[in-house]
């Protein structure tokens, strides 16, 4: 029969592989088969019939009989006048009271399978008395475990209390709260490629799996770390052929798809633009920079914000929560901001009103001090404030809470990425400061920066463009301080050399700023693009004969040889009378903003007037100065 069924479904099928060995039965004939399929049916029977013989009926009788008499009772049908008396003498003990021995000489026969037909779930027989009483309790047998569940277990706890719902999720409300952009694409199954960039731990594989489950499509996971252009190019083949078959397309969900550089990106262009393949990548990284721009005009780009100490706690609360023996692992309840309390000493239920007293039954190294404190040092990183909880249970009752602490502190290494955007918003932050005279702003972006193991000389070289660009012709001697605040760090090295960079970086913050030249050579940059534009003629150099036959240095003035300033035209003829770089003190170009004015004057002058504005009432505002004017509103 089994050789039938392969052979009808080989003729049904039109393409593809079919069993090897049904490959030689293609050829034979339909008589053939039939006898074939006709003989495999009386041998089966022929073997059922024996089974049959070899065993009794399966029956079911209330009848006391003998155990050496079983069988024979059974063989009869049950019927009541067999004899079922035992053949041995009235001093041979029942078989209820048989010592242990006598079960297992008796055990190897087939008729005690037949004393009753109870199911495997059924309780067994109680019996009353005495004999009751001294029976061992019988153990509950252990479930083996299957091999997704070795697997589920070696998982890290972030891994295992990942949310599987929307409603599960702690923060991102902007993205996946009631009435967002993206819940509603998901739950109408329409997201399409996108891209989510958010920093470590923020909920990117967790959104990336939940948008798997709301849509008909099927979901493979790759991560660029350890996956390459050939092992993507062979999903989207297989997702290619099963939508010409099923019409089922494929959600592919690529890790840190930043890691492929944009050569290799252009491997997800073909198959995003023409919808074969569902892309949802995850970075940590500014997408402007690192990924193609044609890749990232398909997608959508979802930002995702770190998350807060709050939420973070709230995370830890709902594990402990579900860790709790007297919890179903199966849901996952929401807990605002409190931890579990304890009634009765073992359950552990949400108490809104008792947020630093509770403790956790079955944890108590999980104090509120430790899990203030993971939340803090997880610095928004939910895997990382797991992993911090994780390392708390498996300590001993009896640490102390001190020493904990101190062990949790040194666990969590610094998240500076020297490659990444931390590393440009910071040295922003502190030119951005220096710039704007604010020293103990300046102070301490520069101790980020030094704790966090950035390169001293980095710095050193941004404090040198500082020099120019901002104090520029303001102090001439910020540049020179700044060139030898980089030769201190060459040869003293860390950690002495951040004396040398803070000295530099009060100087700097202190030191009146001026961006003439700075602002100058940005204008002659923008008119120096044309580069068919000539050289005046008299201002040429002339080293020959034939050069000054021609016209070249013709009509320059010596300017050292006059005891009077003597005028040159020093510009081509397009750009004369054009200034790049204007006189000491213009403010034609600059901005004035009452408002912003009153603001500095408030909070960065101590509540004192500007000394500017009294120049100003004086001698006037500069002509074509701008003043920038603002609406006023509730």
């Amino acid at each position: 029969r089994r050789s039938g069924r392969f052979v009808q479904s080989d003729r049904r099928r039109t393409g593809g592989a079919s069993l090897a060995w049904s490959s030689s039965l293609r050829e034979t004939t339909s008589s053939e088969i039939d006898g074939q399929i006709s003989h495999l049916v009386q041998y089966r029977n022929r073997v059922l019939s024996f089974v049959n013989n070899l065993l009794p009926p399966s029956v079911e009788c209330s009848a006391s009989v003998a155990e050496d008499l079983i069988d024979k009772h059974v063989r009869s049908g049950c019927k009541t006048g067999v004899d079922t008396k035992p053949n041995t003498p009235k001093s041979k003990p029942a078989p209820s009271q048989a010592k242990p021995s006598a079960h297992k000489e008796s055990s190897s026969s087939l008729a005690p399978i037949f004393k009753s037909k109870r199911t495997a779930s059924s309780p067994p027989p109680q019996t009353d008395g005495p004999e009751r009483d001294n029976e061992p309790p019988t153990p509950t047998p252990k479930r083996a475990k299957t091999s997704k569940q070795h697997l589920t277990d070696a998982a890290p706890l972030a891994e295992r209390m990942r949310p599987k719902s929307l409603d599960e999720l702690v923060g991102q409300e902007h993205l996946v709260g009631k009435g967002s952009l993206l819940r509603g694409l998901m739950e109408s199954g329409t997201t399409g490629s996108m891209i989510l960039w958010g920093p470590p731990g923020s909920g990117k594989t967790t959104i990336a799996r939940m948008l798997a489950s709301h849509t008909d499509a099927t979901f493979t996971e790759l991560s660029a770390t350890s996956s390459g252009t050939a092992d993507v190019r062979a999903i989207f083949e297989a997702a290619k052929a099963g939508l010409k078959l099923s019409g089922r397309r494929t959600m592919l969900f690529m890790d840190e798809i930043q890691r492929f550089n944009k050569a290799q990106q252009d491997i997800f262009l073909p198959y995003v633009e023409n919808g074969w393949i569902q892309l949802v990548g995850a970075t940590t990284e500014n997408p402007s920079f690192k990924l193609n721009g044609a890749l990232l005009s398909r997608c959508r780009v979802f930002v995702l914000e770190k998350l807060t100490d709050e939420q973070i706690e709230t995370i830890l609360k709902q594990a402990l929560y579900r860790l709790e023996p007297t919890t179903p692992h199966t849901t996952l309840p929401q807990i605002p901001n409190s931890p579990p309390s304890s009634s009765n000493s073992t359950a552990a239920s949400p108490d809104p009103d008792n947020t630093r007293t509770i403790t956790w039954p079955s944890h108590p190294q999980a104090t509120p001090r430790i899990l203030a404190s993971i939340s803090s040092l997880a610095a928004g990183d939910a895997r990382t404030a797991l992993s911090l909880l994780e390392l708390v249970l498996s300590a001993p009752l009896t640490i102390d809470e001190e020493k904990l602490l101190e062990s949790l502190r040194r666990s969590v290494s610094s998240r500076y990425d020297r490659s990444g955007d931390d590393r440009y918003d910071m040295i922003s932050a502190l030119h951005k400061s220096i710039r704007g005279s604010d020293g103990s702003a300046a102070m301490y972006w520069l101790a980020r920066m030094l704790t966090a193991g950035e390169d001293p000389l980095y710095i050193a070289r941004r404090l040198i463009v500082v020099a120019s660009e901002d104090v520029g012709l303001a102090d001439n001697s910020a540049l020179p301080l700044a060139i030898a605040t980089y030769s201190a760090c060459q040869t003293i090295g860390m950690p002495e050399c951040r004396i040398n960079l803070a000295h530099c970086v009060a100087f700097l913050s202190e030191a009146p700023k001026s961006t003439r030249s700075y602002e100058a050579y940005k204008k002659a940059e923008e008119a120096a693009q044309d580069s068919t534009i000539p050289v005046p003629m008299n201002i040429r150099n002339a080293p020959t004969g034939l050069m000054k036959e021609l016209g070249y240095g013709e009509g320059y003035l010596y300017n050292p040889a006059f005891a009077h300033p003597v005028h040159n035209e020093f510009l081509p003829i397009e750009f004369q009378g054009r200034v790049f770089l204007p006189p000491t003190g213009d403010t034609s170009e600059k901005i004035w903003d009452e408002r912003l004015l009153m603001k500095w004057e408030m909070r960065g002058n101590g509540g004192k007037e500007w000394e500017g504005r009294k120049l100003q009432s004086r001698e006037g505002k500069p002509s074509g100065q701008a003043e920038m004017k603002y609406e006023w509103s509730c």
